[in-house]
């Protein structure tokens, strides 16, 4: 009887552990983070759903069409960061 116990109680604890390992270990997208640097103001920005929304608005306010930010020229970028130092949440 002792012996059974202790195998399912190592398998409860082993089924338990690898669970949790395969929770940790998968990501989902909102764990990607990713950093962009502002060079004039020397700071760096996350950017998330936050920042995109904010992007969003600065080119709704500008009645530009959507294009990735890593896809515009450094000059657009350093106007879309300038604009956002001057509109914070």
């Amino acid at each position: 009887m002792h012996v059974a116990r202790r195998y399912l109680s190592a398998f409860v604890l082993t089924a338990a552990l690898a669970t949790t390992g395969s929770m940790v270990a998968a990501r989902t997208p909102q764990d990607v983070q990713v950093r962009v640097y502002d060079r004039d103001h020397k700071d760096y920005h996350d950017w998330d759903e936050r920042e995109d929304r904010a992007y969003r608005h600065y080119l709704e306010e500008r009645h530009e069409q959507y294009r990735k930010y890593d896809k515009l020229k450094e000059k657009q970028q350093r106007d879309y960061w300038n604009w956002r130092h001057s509109h914070p949440d």
